[in-house]
């Protein structure tokens, strides 16, 4: 065949191009390109799933703020119901505090911050110890363990294997 030249042969190559099923003459169709979907299910299996014991991180100063602010404008402005006009309220009030208005949440953060970091040790170490404990054999090599377990049951190498090498000799033997 010949080689297309111009425009044509330029977009053949980069795409696939298909006929419409309703077929208009001149209509033709992009090929599908693959699903979105199968590419979000294949990120969601390499990511780790979530340890439900493990601790939550702890809250900055200003959603420490934002709690306490949540309530006061809720009675402020019991007919607002979007959480969007209440994170506005709330931004714009942390801003226009000053630092010595903003001490006291900073100072919960940081209590709450240490908190966090004692549970966050234990939970560590709970780890460490069940991974530890499952973990017995890893130190050898899966050779070693076979190794041993042959010498233990008296198999010093696999019987499949002698009886092929002997009925190879034999068919030799026969020629």
């Amino acid at each position: 065949m010949k080689a297309a030249k111009g425009k044509g042969a330029a977009r053949s190559s980069r795409e696939v191009l298909k006929v419409v099923e309703d077929r208009k003459v001149g209509k033709r169709k992009a090929a599908t390109q693959a699903d979105k979907g199968s590419k979000r299910k294949a990120k969601k299996e390499k990511m780790a799933k979530k340890d439900p014991n493990k601790p939550k991180r702890p809250p900055s100063a200003f959603f420490v703020f934002l709690e306490e602010f949540r309530k006061v404008f809720k009675k402020e402005n019991p007919n607002v119901k979007a959480v969007s006009a209440v994170g506005k309220a709330g931004g714009d009030k942390w801003k226009s505090l000053s630092n010595a208005e903003k001490a006291p949440y900073e100072a919960k953060a940081a209590k709450r911050k240490a908190e966090y970091e004692k549970q966050i040790k234990a939970y560590n170490k709970k780890l460490e110890s069940t991974a530890d404990d499952g973990d017995e054999e890893s130190d050898r090599s899966k050779s070693e363990v076979n190794d041993e377990d042959d010498e233990a049951s008296g198999e010093e190498g696999h019987p499949e294997e002698d009886d092929e090498e002997e009925e190879e000799e034999d068919e030799d033997d026969e020629d």
